[in-house]
């Protein structure tokens, strides 16, 4: 086994050990701040537990979808099953569009009828509890995305991260409207954390569709796959360079201009070093690499090719 493959592999591992300990999170903290809000009222918490909610049924996509997508190509997949994340990225967004407006609405409704927070010690422990759990998660979810690409445990990175601020908002409110004894402050946190999840919304959609479009990667991913190319001075140049990102997998594709006097053992040789250069910055990849005789190519490729 290469040390790219290897190294996928273990990202692969990681990814589905991250997205289990996300779940198991989620599940917690519903349970808990279900609890604790029958007993106190507080719509900030209520808000912060139905956010919660969300997260379980999204985080158990994302789950789901990164098994998925991380099964080997099949004979009707032949590019992978990577844009699965792409499919969960997008159902977390419409999710979490729905929690934000259910969360505004009850906010609105609340400072025109503000009732007061009671059990405020629970309330707080179980807030406190969540900044804790979600911070943890957040961590590992950032290791993991050092290391491997994956639009789906992004997206949940994303929403969590959103919780994270909500859950310090809700907190603030519920203790403001406690010590303070303004109880329209409760409603208040409760507004801005629906602000926050809808803003996080937005972020999940717009990168699950640069996927489903098949965007290219970030300029600094492309430069760098062209130099690592160029590396050898064999190769004299390159065009038609072309990537996507699909889920856990990289999709890099381009043609190499080559002195039109090697043999095609050599030439192959020469594009098989630069595919193993690309693998060891970019280990779960698929490429393909072309070949033209410098100066003596004619137009190719087809409907995208040259011209």
């Amino acid at each position: 086994m290469s040390a790219a493959v290897h190294t996928a592999e273990q990202n692969a591992a990681l990814a589905r050990n991250v997205t289990l300990l996300s779940v198991l999170t989620a599940l917690t903290l519903v349970l808990v701040k279900f609890a604790i809000w029958v007993a106190s009222g507080s719509v900030a918490l209520m808000a912060s537990m139905a956010d919660s909610g969300l997260d379980l049924i999204a985080s158990s996509a994302t789950f789901v979808a990164v098994r998925y997508a991380s099964a080997p190509p099949d004979a009707e997949h032949r590019y992978g099953h990577g844009k699965a994340e792409a499919f969960a990225s997008l159902l977390q967004a419409g999710l979490v569009f729905g929690s934000a407006a259910l969360i505004g609405e009850e906010a609105i409704r609340r400072l025109f009828d503000p009732k007061p927070v009671v059990e405020e010690t629970w309330a707080l422990a179980a807030m406190a509890l969540s900044i804790v759990m979600t911070a943890g998660l957040i961590l590992a979810q950032t290791r993991l995305l050092r290391r491997a690409n994956s639009v789906a445990v992004s997206a949940d990175r994303t929403h969590y991260a959103a919780d994270l601020a909500s859950n310090v908002i809700a907190l603030a409110g519920i203790a403001a409207a406690t010590l303070l004894g303004v109880v329209s402050l409760d409603a208040v946190a409760a507004l801005v954390i629906g602000g926050l999840l809808l803003w996080g919304a937005i972020a999940v959609f717009r990168d699950a569709s640069d996927q489903l479009l098949d965007r290219e990667l970030p300029d600094a991913s492309r430069a760098r796959i062209v130099d690592l190319v160029l590396a050898d001075p064999s190769v004299r140049d390159v065009h038609q360079v072309r990537t996507r990102a699909s889920g856990p997998i990289t999709h890099i594709q381009m043609h190499a201009d080559l002195d039109p006097d090697l043999s095609l053992e050599a030439a192959h040789s020469i594009l098989v070093a630069a595919e193993k250069r690309i693998l060891a910055a970019f280990p779960a990849s698929d490429i393909i690499i072309h070949p033209d005789p410098r100066g003596r190519a004619e137009p190719h490729g087809g409907a995208f090719g040259e011209g």
